[in-house]
């Protein structure tokens, strides 16, 4: 007798459109749930905490402190010496402002002075090659 093979059998299955919609929906829901714990988890272990900073600091202020003496008055030289720093930043500031200035302009583009030397303060800034992007890019 010759072996023969059943023929497969039919599985009817009925799906109800609702049941269907339901369970999708709620399977999206739950991956989703799955994903932002996973993220949340992941945050808390690696990144540091951003708050703890703060927290210090209220800490150290609502701790009492000694009393401190009052300030002395300030002597005309240190005047004097603040006033040059401040003046010294200033400067610098505006230098700084014209560099930048110098290195953001279009028209110093088409200028091969200027491109040299926007090249060499990039690459090794000095006085001089300051000095030169002033004077060439302005």
């Amino acid at each position: 007798m010759p072996y023969r093979p059943q023929p497969p059998r039919r599985l009817y299955v009925t799906l109800n459109p609702l049941q269907l919609t339901g369970s999708i929906a709620l399977g999206i829901w739950l991956g989703f749930v799955a994903l932002a714990l996973t993220a949340w988890l992941l945050a808390r272990v690696f990144m540091p905490q951003p708050l703890a900073p703060l927290a210090d600091a209220a800490r150290q202020l609502g701790q009492p402190t000694a009393p401190t003496a009052p300030a002395a008055p300030q002597a005309p030289g240190d005047s004097t010496q603040m006033f040059e720093q401040y003046k010294e930043n200033l400067r610098k500031n505006e230098e700084q402002q014209r560099l930048d200035q110098a290195r953001n302009s279009y028209r110093n583009l088409s200028n091969p002075k200027c491109q040299f030397w926007l090249q060499q303060d990039q690459t090794a800034p000095s006085d001089k090659s300051r000095a030169n992007v002033l004077q060439f890019c302005n």
